[in-house]
């Protein structure tokens, strides 16, 4: 493997993590000095910019006809951000989700996740299909700013505790201005040195494109939401850590696979392997998220372990089905056969015992 394409790759990890780091907290300083809430900002700002990584990656890598990679990023981080971000961040410290916008904001995942498999099905995401993603997450953040209103205080005082409320002078609006552009440009450079290794990697290795966008492209791009979820979490900073990772879920899906998308011509060619298998991994990742959410709020260590596990079990597919190995077929078969099923009663059990639950609550209080 050639030491320079190492180094490019590293060093573009690093100026992506630095790059969306300033462009964080710069963009979330001035937010909060025009006025809007340190909700809103944390709701999009901080999970918004901790995906410009994928964003940057994902549309260098579409506008230079990498396609697999640009898809691969996309949807590896969200598989990554549930089962690894979230799974890690519950074995720091048990998440207790109280943010009431979660109940639609998972929902909104899921719904979005199908709507681009569906899209994928016929091979690729046409310009028109990008351009509606993207519609969709204006008028998210439409959505997100009319209801951070009716917020409670608690949680705003959580995003007010991780974003930080300072004095509004010149000075310190000239430097967030700064930053904004320096976190601007790191992410630019990075992105370029970070696809041009990761791609000379994959040519060394014999891996293609799309497991290696899948697996280290996805996990390189994903390292400010993991480290923004985990130490919010060790602070207690439960809606910051959750919120977080499903915000970067539905920002990747609509803004950065739509802006992809709406940029390219003729839209981005989605490889068979991904509409087939990780692309209805995605969807079922975020389904699997629901009942969790909606069972008390609560996101255990033994669900943080759970979801460990399962990205433990993706990757190795992902490792068997590129080497070609004799194992692979029997993998998938207990894979498919009894670990998916068994995942999806449990889920489906979770569900209608949260269901049955709340109705007996109900029929008592009336």
């Amino acid at each position: 493997m050639d030491p320079l394409s190492l180094a490019l790759f590293v060093a573009g990890i690093a100026m992506l993590i630095v790059g969306a780091e300033g462009l964080v907290r710069g963009a979330g300083h001035l937010a909060i000095a025009m006025g809007v809430s340190p909700l809103v900002v944390g709701l999009t700002v901080v999970a918004f910019g901790t995906s410009s990584p994928e964003l940057a990656v994902s549309i260098s890598s579409s506008l230079g006809g990498k396609p697999d990679l640009a898809i691969g990023n996309v949807v590896g981080s969200n598989i990554f951000n549930i089962l690894v971000i979230l799974g890690v961040s519950a074995l720091a410290a048990p998440l207790i989700v109280h943010q009431q916008l979660v109940r639609f904001e998972v929902p909104l995942m899921i719904a979005v996740s199908f709507l681009v498999l569906m899209f994928a099905l016929d091979g690729s995401i046409q310009r028109y299909e990008g351009a509606l993603l993207f519609a969709g997450v204006v008028a998210y953040t439409w959505w997100a700013v009319r209801k951070s209103r009716s917020e409670s205080r608690e949680v705003e005082d959580e995003y007010e505790a991780e974003i930080g409320r300072r004095p509004v002078t010149p000075r310190t609006v000239t430097l967030d201005i700064i930053l904004v552009a320096a976190g601007l440009g790191l992410l630019v450079l990075g992105s370029e040195w970070f696809t041009a290794g990761a791609i000379d990697i994959a040519e060394a290795l014999g891996v293609s494109e799309l497991v290696i966008g899948l697996t280290i492209v996805a996990a390189g791009t994903s390292m400010p939401e993991l480290a923004t979820s985990v130490v919010a979490a060790i602070r207690g900073e439960r809606d910051i850590a959750v919120g977080n990772a499903v915000g970067s879920n539905l920002f990747n899906l609509m803004a950065v696979l739509g802006a992809a998308a709406a940029v390219s011509p003729g839209g981005i060619p989605v490889a068979d392997s991904a509409a087939r298998f990780d692309l209805p991994v995605m969807t079922a990742v975020a389904v699997a998220a629901l009942p969790i959410f909606f069972t008390g709020y609560v996101i255990t260590r033994a669900n943080g372990a759970l979801f460990l596990g399962l990205y433990a079990a993706y990757a190795l597919y992902l490792f068997l089905d590129a080497s070609g190995h004799d194992a692979l077929d029997t993998y998938s078969m207990v894979m498919l056969g009894v670990i998916l099923p068994v995942i999806a009663a449990v889920t489906l059990a979770l569900a209608l015992r949260y269901y049955l639950r709340e109705r007996r609550r109900q029929n008592a209080g009336a």
